[in-house]
C-alpha cells in the first residue's frame, strides 16, 4: 500500500539544505480537523521527531468554535485542562506542496506522564477498531468519496455575507460534465495535483449533482491510512481554495434547495497480509462469502444505532431527503442507490458502500463506526436478509435512518454495539459531543424562526 512521501532521512536532508523549514505537527480533533503546531525544522529534528510535543488537552473537549464544553469525563475545568503529548507517526511524514517549504506529520496522543494512549482521541478510536479486526484475522480496507461545494466567494466574503447569497462556481448541475468542470479546472486541478503530491493518491475528480459541487476520489487504503488521507485532503482543499480567493464547504447540507454532500464509505475485509479479499464467493448467492454476509448483516443491524458517527451535527440530518441521492433507508441492495447500503464491484473489488455518512463526518469516527458494525455482525453471525429491490425511499417497511440528531443521540445512548465496540469511556465521550452539539443549537435563534415569527406571532 502506498504511503506518505517522506522518510525521516529525506526530511533531514531537506531541512539541511533549506528546502523545508517548517513541520506541521498535527492530530485530528473531535470534529476531524487537524490541530497542532508549526514547528521549526531544526527543533523538530532535535526534539520532536523521536519524542513528542505537548498540547492542551482541552482540544478534545471543545466544539467547532473552540468553546470548552461541559460533560467530558477525560478533560474538564475540574481537572485543570493540562497537557497531553503528541507523538509523531513518522510513517505519515509528507510534504505540503501548496505551502512553501513545509512538511506535515500526523501524531498519536498519549498521556504526558505514563505515555499510555489517549483512548478518546479519534485516531486512537479508529486504530482500536483496526486492532479488534486484526485480532479476528482481518485487514480492513476503506475507500471514501468526499463531496464539496465550490463558491466564487472567498471565505472572507462568505463570512461577511453571513453565508447567505453565495455564488456557486457553476450555475448548472455539473454531474459528470466536462465543459463546466473545465471552467473549474484551474482550482480543481491544483487540489488534485496538490494532495496527490502530498502522498494522498488521487484516482479522479468529477462534477457532482449540485451547482458547483465536486467529488475527488482517493485510492483506497487501510482504515487509519484512509482517514489520514481524507483529513489531509479536506484540509488541503480548503487551503488551496483559499489561496485562489474561493471557498468550499463540506457541510452535509448547505442549502435545502440543493443536494447534500456525502462521504460514501466503501469497506471490505482482507486477509491479515492485506493481499486477498475475503468478500467474494463465486458459488454463493449474490457471490457473498460467509464473511461478507455477516459483515453486511452487522451493517444492516447496527448502522441505525451508530448513525451519530455518520451524521454528527444538527445539519447532518437535513441531508436525508427522499429522491436526493442521500439515503433515508437502512436497507441493502445490489448496485441500488436508493439504499443506505449498496453492494458494488466484483472479485477482489467486491465491497459494500455505506451511503449514510455525510461530508461533515470525522473520518476516523465514521470508519470506526463501520468497522464496529461489521465486526458485531461477524461476532454474532448475523444475516442481512435478501437484497432490497425497488425504490427504498418509498417502501414503508424498511428501517429508517434517524431523522434528527436527538433521535440519533438516544439510539447511540442505548446502543449495545457502541458499548461493546468502544467501551464506556469512549462511548461517553462521543455521546457528550453530540449532546453538547444539540444544546448549542438550542441556545441559538435561527433565521427561519425570525422570518416565520417576528411579525406573525
Amino acid at each position: 500500500m502506498e504511503r506518505a512521501t517522506l522518510t525521516l532521512d529525506q526530511l533531514k536532508g531537506m531541512i539541511g539544505d533549506g528546502s523545508v523549514d517548517t513541520v506541521l505537527v498535527v492530530f485530528p480533533d473531535n470534529q476531524g480537523r487537524f490541530v497542532g503546531k508549526r514547528v521549526m525544522g531544526r527543533f523538530f529534528l532535535d526534539r520532536v521527531a523521536e519524542g513528542s510535543i505537548e498540547a492542551c488537552n482541552y482540544l478534545l473537549a471543545v466544539d467547532v468554535e473552540m468553546n470548552p464544553l461541559p460533560g467530558y469525563q477525560a478533560f474538564n475545568w475540574d481537572e485543570g485542562y493540562g497537557d497531553f503529548s503528541a507523538v509523531p507517526d513518522l510513517s505519515t511524514l509528507r510534504l505540503v506542496p501548496w505551502i512553501e517549504r513545509t512538511a506535515l506529520v500526523i501524531c498519536d496522543l498519549v498521556d504526558e506522564h505514563d505515555r499510555t494512549p489517549i483512548e478518546v482521541s479519534p485516531r486512537r478510536i479508529l486504530q482500536r477498531q483496526e486492532e479488534r479486526a486484526a485480532e479476528r484475522g482481518y485487514t480492513v480496507n476503506i475507500g471514501a468519496e468526499l463531496e464539496f461545494f465550490l463558491f466564487k466567494d472567498s471565505y472572507a466574503e462568505a463570512a461577511e455575507k453571513r453565508y447567505h447569497g453565495l455564488v456557486p462556481h457553476s450555475d448548472v448541475v455539473e454531474d459528470y460534465h466536462i465543459l463546466q468542470t473545465t471552467r473549474d479546472e484551474y482550482l480543481i486541478r491544483d487540489i488534485r495535483n496538490g494532495i496527490d503530491a502530498a502522498g494522498v493518491p488521487v484516482e479522479f475528480s468529477k462534477g457532482e449533482a449540485g451547482k458547483g459541487q465536486h467529488e475527488i476520489n482517493l485510492l483506497y487504503a487501510t482504515a487509519t491510512e484512509m482517514a489520514d488521507r481524507n483529513t489531509v485532503y479536506k484540509n488541503g482543499a480548503k487551503e488551496i481554495a483559499d489561496q485562489h480567493g474561493r471557498s468550499i464547504t463540506f457541510m452535509a447540507k448547505y442549502a435545502m434547495d440543493e443536494v447534500g454532500s456525502s462521504c460514501h464509505v466503501h469497506s471490505s475485509l482482507w486477509d491479515p497480509a492485506g493481499e486477498r479479499s475475503l468478500m467474494w464467493d463465486p458459488d454463493a448467492e449474490h457471490h457473498l462469502s460467509t464473511t461478507f454476509r455477516h459483515w453486511l448483516g452487522g451493517l444492516v443491524h447496527a448502522s441505525r444505532e451508530l448513525t451519530l458517527l455518520f451524521a454528527p451535527t444538527v445539519n447532518s440530518y437535513k441531508r436525508f431527503q427522499p429522491d436526493s441521492w442521500a439515503p433515508t433507508a437502512i436497507a441493502w441492495g445490489l448496485d441500488n442507490r436508493t439504499c443506505g447500503l449498496r453492494l458494488v464491484g466484483h472479485g477482489q473489488a467486491y465491497r459494500v458502500e455505506s451511503r449514510i455518512p455525510g461530508a461533515d463526518v470525522n473520518s476516523y469516527l465514521a470508519f470506526a463506526g463501520v468497522i464496529a458494525a461489521g465486526l458485531w455482525g461477524i461476532e454474532h453471525q448475523l444475516d442481512p436478509g435478501d437484497p432490497f429491490v425497488g425504490n427504498a425511499y418509498t417502501d414503508p417497511d424498511v428501517a429508517r435512518i434517524p431523522s434528527t440528531l436527538v433521535e440519533a443521540i438516544e439510539l447511540f445512548r442505548s446502543s449495545e454495539v457502541a458499548r461493546w465496540a468502544f467501551g464506556d469511556e469512549v462511548h461517553q465521550h462521543l455521546l457528550n459531543s453530540a449532546e453538547q452539539e444539540w444544546a448549542a443549537f438550542n441556545r441559538a435563534v435561527t433565521d427561519w424562526e425570525l422570518r416565520r415569527n417576528f411579525e406573525q406571532i
